[in-house]
């Protein structure tokens, strides 16, 4: 099922630039649009082709925390301690020192926002024990849900060779956090976070821009390219667009955004049909590499120089329009006076794939978007 993508004469011709640039990794855009009350897809694009999830994993990840509660493992107050391991993880992340401890609640709140993989590797051990503990958690979590493409080896979704997943299978997540958890809906449409003197404002650039958006996570590895699962609502209705590979910031959220204005506007093509029907097929196997296009060094630079931030975003799409109030910073608390975890504790014994590429960008993270984000 397809659609119709509107976008201005401008940015049309940014993207055939960008195009030019980046080559394949253009063409390669997996795309699922979602109503979530009835999980029916509404268009979708290589909706079952594997591909790296990046940062939103974290979805994942807090899928699996909510779960944990449920079960009673652990409470939202109880302890999550910043190891010196957790410490070592690549940005992005907040850079608290080692033995600082926070509520999972707040935890959550930081991955969300910032997409810290520091905060995603602590809560997985805070849980599980270890690493490796809670990927088993998080595949376990997964098969149970019926997302057939999909393979977790760690929380935040830097690089690794063996975790991919696929916008369909991203959409039945999206789907069971929106239904299972209605209650802590609230945790993706932060519109940032104060931690200590710093600030950080989330990197869903459809917040406070695309009328009813509510969430929800954004993802990016040179080896995925820049994802995106955005949701809103608009009279009682709820929909999910993901995007997946898509060459900018910018790109993703335009298309993410044109995604839910049509399905809104009920005009996609063809009969909706239930996302649990779209069955993998074969040439789906193999997850697309996108880093020696997505951040080839004249790719980045063209990034850089065009601007990857809502303003251009709010010039590329008629969708999309400037803030109308500041955005709302809540602050992050620490210490925690809940029970620590029951969940079964897992070794950290070592996963058998390559180790993850965490190269460094070809340009100043200052810069260009830190991998996670």
């Amino acid at each position: 099922m397809r659609f119709k993508r509107h976008i201005s004469a401008a940015f049309a011709a940014t993207l055939l630039v960008m195009a030019s640039l980046a080559g394949t990794a253009a063409k390669a855009e997996p795309y699922v649009l979602m109503e979530i009350d009835s999980g029916k897809i509404l268009a979708e694009e290589d909706a079952t082709k594997r591909w790296y999830p990046a940062s939103l994993t974290k979805l994942m990840t807090a899928y699996t925390v909510l779960r944990a509660v449920e079960k009673g493992q652990i409470q939202m107050n109880s302890p999550v301690t910043i190891s010196a391991k957790a410490t070592r993880e690549p940005p992005s992340k907040i850079g608290l020192p080692a033995g600082t401890v926070l509520t999972f609640e707040e935890a959550l709140k930081i991955i969300m926002v910032k997409s810290a993989n520091d905060i995603s590797t602590s809560i997985a051990e805070s849980l599980a024990g270890s690493t490796y503990g809670f990927a088993t958690l998080m595949n376990e979590e997964a098969k149970r849900l019926g997302m057939t493409g999909s393979n977790f080896v760690n929380a935040h979704g830097l690089f690794a060779a063996r975790q991919y997943t696929t916008a369909r299978d991203m959409a039945i997540l999206t789907r069971a956090l929106r239904t299972e958890f209605a209650q802590y809906d609230w945790l993706y449409r932060i519109e940032g976070l104060t931690v200590g003197e710093k600030r950080y404002p989330n990197y869903n650039y459809l917040l406070g821009r695309f009328r009813g958006a509510d969430g929800m996570k954004t993802g990016y590895v040179c080896e995925s390219g820049f994802n995106l699962v955005a949701t809103a609502t608009r009279n009682g209705r709820t929909l999910a667009a993901v995007v997946l590979g898509a060459p900018g910031q910018v790109e993703r959220a335009a298309l993410a955004a044109t995604l839910l204005e049509k399905g809104f506007a009920n005009e996609t093509d063809g009969t909706p049909t239930p996302v649990a029907m779209y069955a993998q097929r074969p040439e789906d196997m193999e997850p697309a590499n996108l880093r020696s296009t997505v951040c080839s060094p004249e790719v980045v630079k063209a990034r850089i120089d065009r601007g990857d931030d809502e303003n251009v975003l709010i010039e590329a799409s008629q969708f999309v329009t400037a803030r109308a109030t500041e955005p709302q910073f809540q602050v992050v608390r620490f210490g925690a006076d809940g029970p620590a975890s029951t969940a079964p504790k897992y070794a950290d014994v070592p996963i058998p794939t390559p180790r993850p590429d965490y190269r460094p960008e070809p340009q100043p993270v200052a810069a260009e978007a830190a991998q996670g984000g």
